[in-house]
Formats: C-alpha cells, structure tokens, sequence
C-alpha cells in the first residue's frame, strides 16, 4: 500500500524542499484514526516528511532508491486534521561517507482562516539511506 503524501512541491533548491499536502477526510487511514475525531496519523506527518526528501534527493540527481534509515528527536506539536494542510519544508544538513541523506524537517499546520504564524505539527531529523542489497 502506498500513500502519496506530497501534493504539491512549492520550492525547491539543492539543498531544501518545500511541500504541502491538503488533508481531506476522504483519506481512506482517517476512517480508522479516529472515528469520531479524525486527523493524520504522526506516522503519516512523518512520511510526508520521508516523501519530500526523496523528492529533494531525486533534484539533486541519487540515482539510487533511498529508504528511512534513522529517526532522530521526533516531535509533535499539533493535531492534523481534514480540511487542514500540511506544510512540509526538508533541509539537506549533509551526506554521509555511506550515500546517506542527513536531514531536518518540518511540518506546520496551515488552517483555513487561521492567521500569524501556523504552529508546529511535527518535527525532526532523519536519514534515507540506499536499500542495501540482499536484506
């Protein structure tokens, strides 16, 4: 099963993405998360983060396919839920001697009608690494 959770690519340089991904209650994993109060499950926000920087390391030309390595000082801040958008920026920090991809993300809710500054909703950093053969 695979979810796309990049709708759209607003920015994008050699080192940082910028997405977003527009929640609606249509999404089949919010019928089971939670019924009477849905909103996007953490892993999602954290996928969304995984999706935009295989975006950003596709830009820049890895040719191999990378996959979630290490999660590091993940952080939720706020509840996702439909109607709402997911604002999702990646930073590059580095590469490592083994072809991985060092990176921070962040993800801010953008709520219709809402002003000021949008508050955090999920945070962190990761690494996406070459599937190594034979495992």
């Amino acid at each position: 099963m695979h979810f796309c959770l990049v709708d759209r690519v607003i920015e994008i340089t050699d080192s940082r993405i910028v997405t977003t991904k527009l929640v609606s209650a249509a999404e089949e994993y919010l019928q089971d998360h939670f019924p009477s109060f849905p909103v996007l499950p953490g892993v999602m926000m954290l996928e969304a983060m995984v999706q935009a920087g295989r975006r950003l390391a596709e830009h820049v030309g890895a040719g191999e396919r990378l996959v979630l390595g290490q999660v590091r000082a993940l952080k939720y801040g706020r509840f996702v839920s439909p109607g709402a958008t997911l604002r999702v920026e990646v930073s590059l920090l580095n590469r490592t001697p083994e072809g991985g991809w060092d990176l921070r993300g962040e993800g801010k809710l953008l709520e219709p009608g809402a002003s000021g500054e949008p508050p955090t909703a999920v945070s962190g950093r990761f690494l996406l690494r070459p599937v190594r053969a034979g495992l």
